[in-house]
């Protein structure tokens, strides 16, 4: 079973202590791919992961001058904070140099960290970003062989299915909505090229993608007919990122998040995913998509794994909150049944709020039993952001993100728990501790016990409504079978203690093939061991920690 640990690899390694808003990368540092030691990345393992996701490895847009190394300057206005979004991609065949020691040798120390990651038998994720490129795109490092991005584009048409860009003939890019700073000279960009979220003309708002420009896979969205398809030939942009996804496989890449994947069209996709197979069978695709009535549509073009989110996710944080009952779980699950092995399940990444933020939960502990049921309820992926196994609360004022809830992706800043956890500068506070502890418990099941890794999954909670001993708006519990390992487990989204009663049905003991009998059950979490009877539409009675939960072991 994969356990995915993202890492944000700019801030995560950051050691400053003393970062200031808006500051510039001399004030508060950044973090480096050297910084993955050996010892550092075997704590990771430890943790229960498989693989590592270093989101913000590819050279992005950014206000820092690298022009000595013969790496283009960007314009201010259209970069997002001083360090630059790292999904406005400014050459695609790049190491970005943030995060090198020795940027001249950039490519090298990402090699090696490669290198590095493998020998802890840990895998390998980077971002692939389709959708969409910096408005300054230029490749420096591409092979000779490849033509870059728009230069071949007849630039008078808003749309040619050869062309790499959407245009705006004749009409130069509109700025003056943007919030820039103050004392610079305009960014000009002229023919005006389209906006990375399907902005069409040539003045997008401070709420757009103002930073992207769209890239074009052969749908005209502003035609007559709308969205007409133009495959064939196949288009110029489906051979050049084919080719980029190559280049990272051949590094020796074991995955691709692609962002927001949904926004490229299916059929490339199939091209892409195709091609990359061909060469490297054991890569994974790893997909960004919201829209539940095209899951199906992107697992057929090629993606192992989709996210999660508008289901499970969305589920279990409104559970978390008190916004829904814990028996919402169920129908989550249940709409994606037939898919659940691709689902890729997390609590916390990048886009998302921290869990411990005041804009979501509040506290970290608040997140145990939705992790329990997030990693352990079925075989599926999961995710979990650095920072938030140690209740990282996301609440600084970093700069262009402002607080918000979130770890910042757009600032020059550190990662306070983490800094603490991998680097030992400070030390973990009891609860992170805590936290850290039951995280990592958790994780390490999802393939210690084949229960989890490979067994059979069956929802109790149908048997279990309408009892004094047992609220379905608080608890959720199910049980995990393979072979003769069996178990149940019982999660509590409430603060308080509960005398709990478990009610196994007699379709639960035929499906899972259980024997009647006594049994010797032990929690997995705190060792704690108990007498229990199972048998058809008989009752479990136990007590659950408030924001916890029971992950009882029965060896049949």
């Amino acid at each position: 079973m994969f356990v995915i640990y993202q890492i944000f690899t700019r801030t995560f390694s950051n050691k400053n202590t003393s970062c200031i808003e808006n500051g510039s990368i001399e004030t508060n540092g950044v973090g480096k791919m050297n910084d993955f030691t050996p010892k550092v990345l075997n704590k990771i393992k430890k943790g229960g992961f498989t693989h590592v996701w270093f989101t913000g490895v590819i050279r992005h847009a950014t206000t820092t001058d690298y022009s000595a190394f013969g790496i283009p300057k960007q314009h201010t206005q259209v970069v997002k904070g001083k360090a630059g979004s790292p999904y406005a991609i400014t050459d695609y065949y790049d190491i970005d140099p943030d995060i090198a020691e020795d940027i001249t040798h950039r490519m090298e120390e990402f090699e090696a960290l490669i290198e590095r990651t493998h020998k802890q038998e840990l895998k390998v994720i980077i971002d692939f970003v389709p959708n969409h490129v910096a408005r300054e795109y230029k490749s420096v490092t591409a092979p000779e062989c490849v033509n870059d991005l728009g230069a071949d584009d007849d630039v008078n048409k808003h749309f040619d299915p050869q062309n790499n860009f959407y245009y705006c003939p004749q009409t130069v890019l509109d700025l003056s909505d943007i919030i820039s700073p103050a004392n610079i000279e305009p960014y000009t960009e002229y023919p005006a090229k389209c906006t990375g979220n399907d902005h069409f003309d040539a003045k997008p708002s401070n709420n757009d993608w103002y930073e992207t420009v769209k890239l074009n896979y052969g749908i005209d969205y502003c035609d007559l007919g709308g969205r007409s398809e133009h495959f064939t030939p196949i288009p110029s942009t489906w051979l050049k990122m084919t080719d980029i996804l190559l280049f990272w496989a051949a590094k020796g890449i074991d995955g691709f998040r692609c962002d927001m994947a949904e926004m490229v069209p299916a059929a490339f996709w199939k091209y892409a995913t195709a091609k990359v197979k061909e060469h490297f069978p054991n890569v994974i695709f790893i997909g960004e998509v919201y829209a539940p009535n095209q899951y199906r549509n992107y697992l057929a073009a090629g993606f192992n794994y989709l996210y999660d989110k508008v289901g499970m996710y969305d589920c279990l944080r409104d559970v978390m909150c008190g916004y829904r009952p814990a028996s919402d779980i169920t129908s989550a699950w249940q709409s994606v049944d037939d898919i659940h092995d691709h689902m890729l399940n997390f609590l916390e990444n990048h886009d998302e709020q921290r869990i411990a933020s005041d804009f979501f939960a509040g506290d970290a502990k608040k997140g145990i039993p939705a992790l329990m049921v997030a990693a352990l309820f079925q075989s599926n992926p999961m995710m979990i952001y650095a920072g938030q196994e140690f209740g990282e609360k996301g609440m600084a004022k970093e700069g262009f993100s402002g607080i918000d809830g979130r770890s910042t992706i757009f600032d020059y800043w550190n990662t306070p728990t983490v800094m603490k956890a991998f680097y030992n500068i400070g030390r973990l506070s009891p609860q992170q501790r805590y936290i850290r502890d039951t995280y990592y418990k958790i994780l390490r099941l999802c393939n210690e016990e084949t229960a989890i890794s490979e067994g059979l999954t069956y929802d109790l909670m149908y048997a279990n409504f309408d009892k004094l001993t047992f609220d379905t708006s608080k608890l959720f519990a199910f049980m995990r079978k393979k072979d003769k390992d069996l178990l149940l487990i019982v999660a509590n989204f409430d603060k308080e203690a509960q005398e709990v009663s478990v009610t196994i049905p007699e379709h639960a003991i035929e499906f899972l093939r259980i024997r009647q009998n006594f049994y010797l059950m032990t929690d997995l979490l705190t060792g704690e061991s108990i007498d229990a009877v199972i048998s058809p539409n008989g009752e479990i009675k136990m007590l659950v920690s408030g924001y916890n939960g029971r992950i009882w072991k029965i060896t049949m």
